[in-house]
C-alpha cells in the first residue's frame, strides 16, 4: 500500500504513460453509470434528441475537464489541494473535498447496487440483494486500498472486456428492428425529459469526474497527454457507449441495466455488468479517499493513510446502496449537476484569469514542494459565496443548460466580486499612506 502523494505534488519521474492514463480516463466513463444514464435517456427520448443532449453535456465536461486537467498537470497536484489556490483557501478546499467526497459515495452507492443486482442474478436468487451488496462493496474497496497502481491493472482488464461485451450485445440485440424502433421514442413513455434535462443529466453523470480530472491528469507527463486522454474517453464513454445504450434501451423498451446485460447476453451480460463496477468504482473509492484525507488534514492537521480512508469510505458506501440510492438515480444526477459546475467555474476563473497564486505555486513547483500555511489563504468568502449562488442559479433557472449556467454565473460573479475586493483594498491601501 502507498499514500500516492495524497499531500504533495507528483514527482516527474512517477508520472505515467498515455496509454495507462487513458485507460483509467476511459473506465472511469464508459462505466455502467454511462450505461445507465444512456439507457435512462434512450426510455424517455429520441435517439436524436437523447444524442443531441450528449454533445451538450459533453461539451460541458470537455472545457471543465481540459482546463483543470491542464492545471493539474502542471501543478502535480489533485483537485482537493488545487482549489487551496484556485481560489478557496484551505477552508474551501476541505468543503470541497468533503463535497467530492460525498457525491463519490453516491455513485459508489449507486454502482454497487446495480453490482449486487448482478451477483444476485448469477446466484439465482440463492443470495440476498443486501449480501450481495455488502460483498461487493467491500471487495472493491479492499482493491482500492492498494493504491493507483492497481486502477491501472485493473483498467487494462476491465474496460477493453466491457466494451467488446457492450459492442457484442448491441450485435446481437439491434439487427432486425425497424427505423422507427431504433431512432424513435421508446414505446413506454410514461416519464420524458426534456433536452435542457437532458444536457443536464448528461454533464450531471460526469462533472464530479471532470471536477476530479487534477487526481488522475498529475500522473500525465505533458498537456498533450491530458488532451488525449480527455478527447478520447469522451468520444468512447459519452458517445459509443452513450450511443449503444439509448439504441438498445428502444430496442428492450427499459431502462434497467441489469435487465438489459442479462436479456443481451444472459450471464455473460451480468459479468460484465460487474466488471463495469469494479472498474469505475475503484476511482470513485480513490477520490473519496484524496478528498476526505485534504478535510481531516485541513481541520485536524492530521495524515491519515488514505488506504485507512478508503476502507471506511467503502463501508459507508455499501451502507448507501443497502439503504436503496440506486431508486434516486435521476434526483442524484440532477443534484451534482448543479452543485458541483460552479466549483470549476470558479477555479478556471481564478486559475487562468486572475491567477492570484500563480507566482506562488510557480516558484514552489521548481523546488518540488507546496506553498507554506502562512501564505495560503485559510478561507477566501468571496469563493464560497460565488459557489452558492452558481449552484442555487442552475436549480432555479430554467433556460438554459442548469450545469452551463451554473458553470457562467459562478465564474462571472467571481471575476467580478474579485476585482471589487482588490480595487477596494488598493483604496485602503493608498488612503493609508
Amino acid at each position: 500500500m502507498n499514500d500516492d502523494f495524497v499531500y504533495g505534488r507528483v514527482p516527474r519521474a512517477q508520472r505515467s504513460t498515455l496509454f495507462t492514463i487513458t485507460l483509467i480516463r476511459i473506465g472511469s466513463i464508459t462505466a455502467l453509470s454511462q450505461f445507465m444514464l444512456g439507457a435512462t435517456l434512450g426510455h424517455a427520448m429520441s435517439f436524436w434528441q437523447a444524442m443531441l443532449a450528449t454533445l451538450l453535456g459533453s461539451l460541458i465536461l470537455e472545457f471543465v475537464g481540459l482546463g483543470l486537467g491542464l492545471a493539474g498537470v502542471r501543478e502535480g497536484l489533485p483537485t482537493s489541494l488545487l482549489s487551496r489556490w484556485c481560489g478557496f483557501g484551505r477552508l474551501g478546499s476541505a468543503l470541497i473535498g468533503l463535497a467530492i467526497g460525498i457525491s463519490s459515495l453516491g455513485w459508489f452507492g449507486v454502482q454497487n447496487g446495480v453490482f449486487a443486482k448482478s451477483l444476485a442474478y448469477a446466484f439465482e436468487g440463492k443470495l440476498s440483494f443486501a449480501w450481495c451488496a455488502v460483498i461487493s462493496g467491500l471487495a472493491t474497496t479492499l482493491l482500492v486500498a492498494f493504491g493507483y497502481r492497481a486502477l491501472g491493472w485493473t483498467a487494462r482488464i476491465a474496460v477493453p472486456l466491457f466494451i467488446m461485451i457492450v459492442v457484442w450485445a448491441a450485435y446481437h440485440v439491434l439487427p432486425g428492428n425497424s427505423t422507427a424502433e431504433l431512432f424513435g421514442y421508446a414505446r413506454d413513455r410514461a416519464t420524458t425529459i426534456t433536452l435542457s434535462a437532458g444536457a443536464t443529466m448528461v454533464a450531471g453523470g460526469y462533472i464530479v469526474a471532470a471536477l476530479i480530472t487534477p487526481d488522475i491528469s498529475r500522473y500525465c507527463k505533458d498537456g498533450k497527454s491530458v488532451f488525449w486522454m480527455m478527447t478520447i474517453s469522451i468520444i468512447v464513454g459519452e458517445f459509443i457507449v452513450n450511443a449503444l445504450s439509448i439504441l438498445i434501451a428502444h430496442v428492450l423498451d427499459t431502462e434497467d441495466v441489469v435487465s438489459i446485460m442479462t436479456q443481451s447476453a444472459g450471464w455473460l451480460g451480468a459479468a460484465s455488468v460487474m466488471l463495469a463496477v469494479v472498474k469505475v468504482n475503484d476511482i470513485n473509492l480513490y477520490s473519496v479517499s484524496l478528498g476526505v484525507s485534504n478535510f481531516i488534514h485541513v481541520w485536524s492537521g492530521l495524515r491519515i493513510k488514505y488506504s485507512y480512508i478508503t476502507l471506511i469510505a467503502g463501508s459507508v458506501g455499501t451502507l448507501f446502496t443497502v439503504t436503496g440510492i440506486l431508486h434516486k438515480f435521476i434526483d442524484f444526477l440532477m443534484m451534482v449537476g448543479v452543485v458541483f459546475p460552479p466549483i470549476a467555474g470558479i477555479m478556471l476563473v481564478d486559475y487562468y484569469l486572475l491567477r492570484t497564486h500563480r507566482a506562488l505555486l510557480d516558484a514552489t513547483r521548481q523546488e518540488g514542494t507546496l506553498p507554506d500555511r502562512a501564505a495560503t489563504p485559510f478561507v477566501n468568502g468571496v469563493a464560497l459565496f460565488s459557489w452558492g449562488v452558481g449552484a442555487v442559479s442552475g436549480y432555479v433557472i430554467t433556460v438554459g443548460i442548469p450545469a452551463l449556467n451554473a458553470i457562467a454565473i459562478a465564474g462571472a460573479l467571481y471575476w467580478l466580486l474579485s476585482h471589487l475586493k482588490h480595487n477596494d483594498s488598493k483604496r485602503v491601501s493608498e488612503g493609508e499612506r
